[in-house]
């Protein structure tokens, strides 16, 4: 039988990152949320770890000048994530930082791969990207990447890389079951990768497809990933359901910016409490076989006082 208990060794804290120092941004689509330099980065996740909370996401803000159809900066080795993780590293050493691996945020055009046509992605140019990327990370000291951009053979390729490159310890979380979701606004508003033209439904999953979902974890743990996830959460607790009971890996849920947005702006307007609705939502999302979350409500979850 399942637990539906969240332990904080659950939780996954997601960040953006951006250039400079002293900068504090706050989300407007994300309540609660901001954009943060490595200085304020450094001193919220110490508040975190404090916490209770000792595992971190990361995603990468381009600023605008530095985009280009290559998402150059993204493999950059003075790009914003590769120095937020060293960072990370020097000053909070018991932190476990997983990187973001993708191209939407880095590119003109706001797709996740290299762009050959309006909506055909051009793989092998994208799995070089990503290899690049990944690499970077874990040159700076990442734990895990986490390629999200749903390339074909990106788990083999980046993890052929790793290895070729002396990087075996470090792990890869693929996106495996990644949605082609109406959930994902106020994330796009946050680090500025929205598409520029057509969507992204080329090469991310229809939200109607079980099977495909399941298959495509079975080929990311097949190429090589220490975990996978299903993404987003609320809406695919069957897809988390049946990966559970089918594959014998750890299994992350993504609890994504719409799912937090709505339950912030319900909780303003006296639509709930903000409390009980995200205990209910987390016990849900671990119930139907999560063994982490990634969710942006981590940070409040762990300052709570323990229910009895």
């Amino acid at each position: 039988m399942l637990s539906s208990t969240i332990k904080k060794s659950d939780l996954i804290m997601p960040y953006f990152v951006i250039e400079g120092k002293r900068k504090r941004e706050p989300i407007i689509s994300m309540p609660g949320i901001a954009r943060l330099s490595i200085d304020n980065l450094l001193k919220d996740i110490g508040e975190l770890r404090k916490l209770g909370i000792k595992k971190v996401l990361l995603f990468g803000v381009c600023p605008p000048k530095y985009k280009d159809e290559k998402a150059s900066y993204a493999y950059s080795l003075e790009g914003i994530v590769p120095q937020a993780v060293a960072a990370i590293k020097r000053e909070l050493k018991d932190v476990t930082v997983i990187t973001d691996v993708c191209l939407c945020a880095y590119t003109l055009h706001g797709h996740c791969g290299i762009v050959k046509s309006r909506v055909k992605i051009d793989n092998k140019k994208t799995l070089k990207a990503l290899s690049e990327i990944a690499l970077r990370h874990a040159e700076a000291g990442a734990d895990w990447v986490a390629p999200s951009a749903m390339a074909k053979k990106q788990v083999y390729t980046i993890r052929k890389s790793l290895d070729k490159n002396g990087f075996k310890k470090t792990k890869i979380l693929g996106y495996s079951a990644k949605f082609a979701s109406n959930f994902y606004g106020p994330f796009r508003d946050a680090a500025d990768s929205a598409p520029k033209f057509a969507d992204r439904r080329a090469y991310q999953l229809d939200y109607s497809d079980l099977r495909q979902a399941l298959s495509e974890i079975e080929d990311d743990i097949k190429e090589g990933a220490d975990a996978v996830m299903v993404k987003p959460a609320l809406s695919y607790l069957d897809i988390i359901s049946r990966a559970k009971q089918k594959f014998n890996k750890p299994l992350v849920a993504y609890n994504v910016s719409g799912e937090y947005s709505f339950v912030k702006l319900g909780a303003k307007f006296g639509f709930w409490d903000e409390r009980k609705m995200v205990n209910e939502i987390m016990a849900s999302i671990k119930r139907a076989g999560a063994d982490s979350i990634i969710t942006y409500h981590a940070k409040d979850i762990a300052g709570w006082p323990k229910e009895n």
